[in-house]
């Protein structure tokens, strides 16, 4: 479901509510079915209550600015309610965590395949 424009609308809205809540996404990763965040915020706010906020509100950004992506789900849901949370301490480091992140949807043969591609018709 992520594809350009899709991704395009996640990182808009994202800076929306960086702007709105003490919420800083520090890193967004997206692949064709799935979302990785590295995300910073105020202690006020439990992981729990992060994911719901982040989850509603570009959930429902994505459907308005395109709703042929409801069309292609199955009950209409954008997010599923399942969710993995884990947080930056001394196990586990930030800039670690925010490589792994970043390189999400970046695929060694796709960038081979793209290589190729370029050198073929570029």
């Amino acid at each position: 479901m992520f594809d350009q424009k899709v991704d395009e609308i996640l990182k808009e809205t994202c800076v929306e509510i960086s702007k709105r809540y003490e919420i800083e996404f520090v890193e967004n990763g997206t692949d064709k079915d799935q979302v990785h965040f590295l995300i910073q915020s105020e202690p006020m706010y439990s992981p729990k209550k992060v994911i719901q906020i982040v989850k509603s509100i570009t959930g429902r950004e994505i459907f308005k600015r395109a709703p042929e992506v409801k069309r292609k789900l199955w009950g209409g849901k954008f997010w599923t309610d399942g969710y993995y949370v884990n947080t930056v301490s001394r196990y586990g480091k930030e800039e670690t965590i925010q490589e792994y992140v970043k390189e999400q949807g970046i695929e060694e043969e796709y960038q081979q395949l793209y290589v190729q591609q370029l050198e073929l018709f570029g």
